[in-house]
């Protein structure tokens, strides 16, 4: 009987998890490029989702969304707090917002949306950056997957947490 009941525990444990809106990759290095795969598990709740907005943490820069068949894309720009280094050029401004918009993400399917970026070198390794993501339904409904762990909680004691990814050191450091 113990056994089975490990079996369920588990069972639960990943249908919560995967419930989140999440990252695929949840490290990379800093001074890397990143594609950030945002995992979505399902629709709105028997409604399809419609919008994805997802904020862009800083520190994440020159980021490059991929456009979706069938959506129509918005990249938000805005200044950034401080001048980061892009190459050899101060990048002091880029996009801070990425909005999918106009398609249909039935509640029972399951997509994924990316976008690249570089993790500015001037981040520190075990840093952790969020990934706040909006998930608007037709009613008007919105799941705000925005919640960030207080320190030493974890991310998995949240109901919607926001997706985040953890700072590794620079490679071949």
């Amino acid at each position: 009987m113990k056994p089975l009941l490990l079996s369920a525990a588990f069972a639960l444990l990943a249908g919560t998890a995967f419930a989140h809106v999440s990252l695929e990759a949840r490290e990379a290095p800093v001074g890397s490029t990143f594609k950030a795969v945002l995992r979505v598990p399902h629709g709105c709740e028997g409604k399809p989702t419609i919008k994805l907005r997802v904020q862009i943490p800083e520190g994440f820069i020159g980021v490059k969304p991929q456009p979706k068949p069938g959506w129509t894309l918005q990249k938000v720009k805005g200044a950034y707090a401080q001048a980061y280094d892009y190459y050899g050029t101060p990048m002091t401004e880029g996009v801070k917002e990425v909005i999918w918009e106009g398609g249909s993400l039935a509640d029972d399917d399951y997509d994924e949306f990316v976008l690249r970026g570089t993790i500015s070198a001037a981040l520190k390794p075990g840093e952790t950056l969020f990934f706040p993501v909006l998930q608007e339904c037709p009613d008007g409904a919105v799941e705000r997957w925005v919640e960030r762990p207080a320190k030493g909680q974890s991310s998995e004691t949240l109901e919607l947490p926001a997706p985040s990814l953890r700072l590794l050191p620079k490679s071949g450091s």
